[in-house]
């Protein structure tokens, strides 16, 4: 059995939790998030707290179990704080702007590229170069960030392309002339 899976998530005030099937909601302040689970665990809600137990003993049910309740405990964190990942974009002429529900990344391509906001994501512009993604749901966060930081991955001779903050490359010397 899993030892994460055994932990109840606790519901904080202002949040709530309900199921229908295998179909877990969260309802806070950031948002809603819904989520169904494999029939091989089984979700309760006790009041202030939220428990998921295994139906089998298989171990695909025990795998389960522990990621079941990894999952309801950061959509219940999501609603709550929500998720934030910050982004930087170095290099001359590199820039981005948000217009409407698109992201506007000037890359230093022969053209522009658009990335779309996903619905309930909110997407900040500092400076022309500091890009911060929130939302209530860490995977949408994170997936935005990815296809923002695909386009133009840190290069290590110059350091120009997007970096995700707190990210370490590791720089290498150009090449040599006699």
């Amino acid at each position: 059995m899993s030892r994460i899976g055994k932990l109840p998530v606790a519901i904080p005030a202002g949040v709530k939790v309900s199921t229908s099937g295998q179909t877990v909601n969260v309802e806070g302040p950031k948002g809603k998030l819904s989520k169904a689970f494999d029939p091989v665990v089984e979700v309760k809600v006790d009041g202030a707290s939220v428990t998921v137990t295994p139906k089998a003993e298989s171990r695909f049910a025990g795998a389960m179990h522990g990621t079941a309740r990894a999952i309801i405990n950061k959509m219940v964190k999501g609603v709550t704080e929500g998720y934030t990942k910050k982004l930087t974009i170095e290099g001359v002429g590199f820039k981005a702007a948000v217009k409407g529900d698109i992201i506007d990344l000037a890359l230093g391509y022969s053209h522009p590229v658009f990335v779309k906001i996903p619905a309930g994501i909110k997407v900040v512009i500092n400076e022309g170069t500091k890009i911060e993604v929130s939302g209530p749901d860490a995977q949408v966060v994170g997936q935005v960030a990815a296809q923002i930081y695909q386009f133009y991955p840190v290069e290590p001779y110059k350091g120009k392309g997007v970096r995700l903050d707190g990210q370490y490359v590791r720089r290498k010397e150009g090449k040599k002339t006699a």
